[in-house]
């Protein structure tokens, strides 16, 4: 078997046929020089062997370059250049001895010390350079609550800030048979002027010109956030504002509280809410529907008879939440161990002032210069509860 030579045995060989190519180019050169000096002319034959030393120094000479450019990137000209694991495995000795048998039988194995790694630094075996990372398209966002007490409400605008109605707060009705001739009774209502007003809720984020014209998405992303934030807020705020400051004054706080009409035994959560409408309706505001966290609504639905069977739930089912034909709107806005039921498009209705809008401008020369944008959105929003007996609060009682 042939012997395997080093880039240090191969570099050593070419400046040695160098060298000779380079003494052969002298003698022919001294031999030329010296028939000039004694008027002797050159033949064709010494010219001719002048020329082909020449072409063979000057191979010699760019093979000589190129070693040495190869040793070099190996280290200092003295260390061997980085062998491949099929090289590695060649050249050890175990392996020579292995093959060197007349009839080799066994294994060998050979330790290379280069562990190939996700590493990105220049040193042996670090392939992470070559990884390419698996990019997936677009943004992925944060999940958002579903807003739903908005669609319960009757839609109204308005003009101005302020919003007065006249609401009736007391009725006495003495309508009765009356006798030919004989006096009829009369009846009383009393009202009542009730004023609100418009009440701003608004938030905004900075975002440079450029980030908002090299990422397309970023800016439908901004602008959706933004108003889902004001729809979330505003959700809280038609539930339980408390009407001071810049609050709205929600329909909890105004809603009448539950007191169960007639006494069922064995009262449970389902028959809880049935008694809630039954009180809307003895006030003459029949239900359109039921508010509830959806930690409760989760208890409701998994209700089971004796026999184990789902009284109200159907696992296997797409049905949209409803109870008692109405349906329920699921919130965490409202509390744990919370119902609200009601008259909702008969006793509440919300005005805009402000369609929910996103708006963008540079505010100030600061930004301007910086190329840095405002991006704003904000709503105007009024509610008027007309009817606060439409509205039945309560608690389910099962926390304590």
């Amino acid at each position: 078997m042939s012997e395997t030579k080093t880039a240090e045995q191969l570099a050593g060989e070419v400046k040695t046929a160098f060298k000779e190519s380079l003494d052969a180019v002298k003698g022919i050169a001294e031999e030329a020089l010296g028939k000039a000096k004694s008027g002797e002319t050159l033949t064709q034959s010494v010219k001719e062997k002048a020329d082909e030393a020449l072409l063979k120094m000057n191979g010699l000479q760019e093979q000589l370059a190129e070693v040495e450019q190869k040793l070099a990137r190996a280290g200092d000209g003295t260390k061997e250049a980085e062998k491949t694991v099929g090289q590695r495995f060649v050249d050890d000795e175990k392996v020579k001895e292995f093959l060197g048998q007349a009839q080799p039988r066994g294994r060998v194995d050979i330790q290379v010390k280069a562990t190939l790694t996700s590493a990105t630094a220049d040193a042996a075996g670090a392939v992470g350079a070559g990884v390419q990372p698996t990019r997936l398209p677009g943004i992925l966002p944060l999940p958002q609550r579903r807003m739903t007490v908005r669609d319960l409400l009757s839609p109204g605008q308005m003009d101005g800030s302020t919003l007065e109605y006249v609401q009736e707060t007391g009725f006495t009705n003495n309508a009765g048979t009356v006798a030919e001739a004989a006096a009829k009774p009369g009846s009383d209502i009393k009202l009542a002027m009730k004023s609100t007003t418009a009440k701003v809720i608004a938030h905004w984020m900075k975002a440079s010109r450029q980030v908002l014209e090299d990422i397309a998405q970023l800016r439908s992303i901004i602008d959706e956030r933004l108003l889902y934030g004001l729809a979330f807020k505003e959700e809280t705020q038609l539930l339980n504002g408390d009407g001071t400051g810049q609050n709205l004054l929600g329909i909890i706080p105004q809603a009448t509280a539950y007191a169960a009409p007639i006494v069922l035994a064995g009262e449970t959560s389902i028959d809880r809410i049935r008694l809630a409408m039954l009180q809307a309706v003895l006030a003459e505001y029949p239900a359109t529907g039921h508010v509830m966290n959806p930690i409760d609504w989760t208890y409701i639905e998994t209700l089971k008879d004796a026999g184990g069977n789902y009284i109200i739930g159907v696992p296997q089912g797409n049905i949209p939440a409803s109870l008692w034909g109405l349906p329920v709107v699921q919130t965490q806005s409202i509390s744990v161990d919370k119902f609200l039921t009601g008259a909702f498009r008969l006793g509440a209705q919300l005005f805009d002032r402000w369609q929910a809008r996103v708006e963008i401008a540079t505010e100030n020369e600061d930004d301007f210069i910086k190329n840095l944008l405002t991006v704003l959105a904000e709503e105007r929003v009024a509610l008027a509860v007309y009817r606060p007996e439409a509205f039945i609060y309560g608690d389910f009682g099962r926390v304590a």
